[in-house]
């Protein structure tokens, strides 16, 4: 009997062909949102859907612990794109099911869509834009841009997206470019990042702090008023990672008094925000619906890797890009693996 994949929301469907052509027997769908209005939360995935599933090839939809619980012959659970924190990574790994990612897959996508924040944050692109469309002309003299040639890009975790985004910044902006990341070894940094071993000092030299971490019970929170009070009054505040890393009320302070020049964002604590938060109502906030990944290439690749992932597990090997490693997996390995 196939195999069978839940892909619990759209992906590309060169993956679904990839998986269908091994001879996968793949679901699409469905995942209810859950909630109501704006404010709704993350998809939800159905028990009985996840009960059936050998394999899941996940979005952005939650699998906590219950769910994972319920997939009796679940083996991978293969994440379309970076972050896991929608996944209960130890009791999947405690059930001995794989989680895998794809973390090649979409790098040089946010790194792209970080520099056209910061761009955008620099030369008041937004506002520009719909005071022109008012008619209003003289806009154009009374919101001044800076330029990046010179300025210092402060990196906060240098890894893939991070990396990529140093990279550009400095070869093709011609930015300086600093870095922090305490995980990280010091020989691993490029060559055209240096490496800052304080937080503190890159907050205070950096003119555009951008952020690259994953949500962990370390990160969450961790960009606050004590972090903000730090930057410089001239400085723009960059996220293309996780929402949850910033306190947004803080920001909104700092935006607010003029403690930053301004900020862009492409995630937000509550997702999807809700139509009142205060970040909306400020000139001085770029924003982005949580789709710095979400390009017609990055989207293919991000299929394509996550749908290998699963097909690695289940033909009995161990995924290229594993997030976990369970001591006793479910799915058999071959004596290659």
């Amino acid at each position: 009997m196939a195999h069978r994949v839940l892909i619990p929301q759209e992906v590309a469907q060169e993956g679904v062909a990839w998986l269908r052509e091994k001879g996968y027997e793949v679901q699409v769908g469905p995942a209810q949102a859950t909630g109501s209005g704006a404010a709704a939360a993350a998809p939800a995935i159905a028990a009985e859907d996840v009960a059936r599933a050998d394999a899941i090839l996940l979005r952005t939809a939650l699998l906590p612990a219950e769910l994972l619980e319920a997939g009796e012959r679940l083996k991978v659970v293969s994440r379309h794109g970076v972050g896991v924190d929608n996944i209960d990574v130890r009791r999947a790994e405690e059930l001995g099911i794989w989680v895998a990612y794809t973390p090649e897959s979409n790098a040089d996508t946010v790194a792209e869509h970080t520099l056209g924040l910061m761009i955008a944050a620099a030369r008041n692109l937004s506002l520009s834009e719909r005071e022109l469309r008012r008619g209003n002309f003289a806009i154009r003299n009374r919101r001044v841009g800076v330029d990046l040639k010179g300025k210092v890009l402060g990196i906060l975790g240098v890894g893939r997206v991070g990396r990529r985004l140093a990279r550009k910044a400095a070869l093709g902006l011609e930015m300086k470019v600093i870095g922090y990341d305490p995980v990280l070894p010091a020989d691993r940094f490029p060559e055209w990042v240096e490496r800052v071993a304080e937080r503190e000092d890159l907050l205070r030299r950096a003119d555009f702090v951008s952020i690259h971490m994953p949500s962990t019970e370390e990160t969450r929170g961790s960009v606050g008023a004590p972090e903000l009070e730090k930057m410089k009054p001239t400085s723009y505040l960059i996220n293309t990672a996780r929402g949850d890393i910033v306190v947004e009320e803080d920001l909104c302070r700092a935006l607010e008094n003029g403690a930053i020049a301004g900020a862009a964002l492409d995630v937000f604590a509550e997702e999807p925000p809700s139509p009142d938060n205060p970040l909306f109502a400020l000139d001085n906030v770029k924003l982005t619906p949580h789709h710095a990944a979400l390009t017609r290439e990055c989207m293919i690749r991000m299929a394509l890797d996550a749908a290998r992932g699963i097909d690695e597990v289940l033909s009995g090997g161990t995924p290229t890009w594993a997030v976990n490693r369970p001591p006793n997996p479910r799915a058999r390995l071959s004596p290659r693996a």
